[in-house]
């Protein structure tokens, strides 16, 4: 996140508030960056030749997407007098993903904000299907915000130090390299998380065993727990972080990951997504995605360096518009 390009904060006009905004305005201060208001705007009733001629389909989207540009100009003006530079676009894309992603290929921002729906009963955040798309697709620095302030946080790091979900190295740097950055910025206060699970080891020594021969489980697991001590305290050398901060516990990260971000009080989650390559999807694991779906904070993903979004720079839409103000 070096440089400084203005953070993209994709705006929903449906919702009757926008955290991602609040969110941005106070990253904004702190990374000392403009912000890009962005509503990407579609309506399919439009798309038809049937009902209307090409004129009236084209006047009829602008008068759509000015109609969003002044709520765009609203929001702005509620910033007040001290807030960053603001640019305000509108754009008619589809599918919503896509179009922010597009967006995102063109402006190529620090950080891309976008909010997620906190569901109470469960106190944590339900990701739609827009959300994951951008989780696998989006180039940029991915942060999902849930509503409620972010003072001095706690900042969760989560690493794969073993490399067990075809994480490179250089991904793991990356989450601590922008973990730790953050957590200075915003007088936060950086944590770091591996977890392991044994019991998959266990488990293939237990298929290869010869019967009778008792299996040495408490072997394993201790075989299991050192290499992941020692590859979590390789990644951590050299960095200033004391032993109270680092976390590496054993169990089933889907339940241990959300546990320990309640008991920290963790106001963000830094994790990574794999890049599969050029045609494909990028993909943080069915197990990180569990774990997503039950964090009750903030979510910052980060792709590896050299990640390519398989999504289109240029829009497939042929009905395409983009406003800005």
């Amino acid at each position: 996140m070096d440089g400084r390009q203005d953070i993209l904060v994709v705006i929903d006009p449906t919702a009757a508030e926008q955290p991602a905004l609040q969110r941005g305005l106070q990253l904004s201060r702190a990374l000392d960056t403009g912000l890009e208001l962005f509503i990407c705007q579609h309506d399919a009733r439009l798309a038809g030749r049937r009902l209307f001629a090409a004129a009236e389909r084209e006047a009829m989207r602008r008068a759509q997407m000015e109609h969003q540009l002044g709520y765009l100009r609203s929001l702005a003006r509620e910033l007040g007098d001290a807030a960053p530079p603001v640019a305000l676009k509108v754009v008619w894309d589809a599918p919503l993903s896509e179009g922010i992603v597009r967006e995102t290929l063109r402006s190529e921002p620090r950080l891309v904000l976008k909010d997620t729906h906190q569901h109470t009963s469960l106190a944590r955040a339900l990701f739609s299907h827009t959300d994951w798309q951008l989780i696998r697709d989006c180039p940029a620095p991915l942060w999902l915000v849930k509503s409620g302030a972010l003072q001095r946080p706690v900042i969760l790091a989560a690493v794969d130090p073993m490399h067990e979900y075809a994480k490179p190295a250089a991904l793991d740097e990356l989450i601590l390299d922008e973990a730790e950055r953050l957590a200075g910025l915003l007088d936060g206060e950086l944590h770091v998380y591996h977890g392991y699970d044994p019991t998959p080891e266990i488990a293939r020594a237990g298929a290869f065993a010869m019967a009778p021969a008792p299996l040495p489980l408490d072997e394993i697991a201790q075989r299991v727990a050192t290499a992941h001590r020692e590859a979590f305290e390789q990644l951590l050398e050299g960095r200033a972080l004391p032993d109270a901060r680092r976390h590496l516990l054993p169990g089933n990260p889907v339940e241990r990951l959300p546990a320990l971000a309640r008991q920290l009080g963790a106001g963000l989650v830094v994790m990574g997504a794999v890049a599969r390559g050029r045609l494909k999807h990028a993909t943080v694991g069915s197990t990180a995605e569990r774990v997503l779906d039950h964090l009750p904070c903030d979510v910052l993903v980060l792709k590896p360096p050299g990640f390519e979004s398989p999504v289109f720079y240029h829009p497939q839409a042929r009905d395409f518009m983009q406003i800005s103000g």
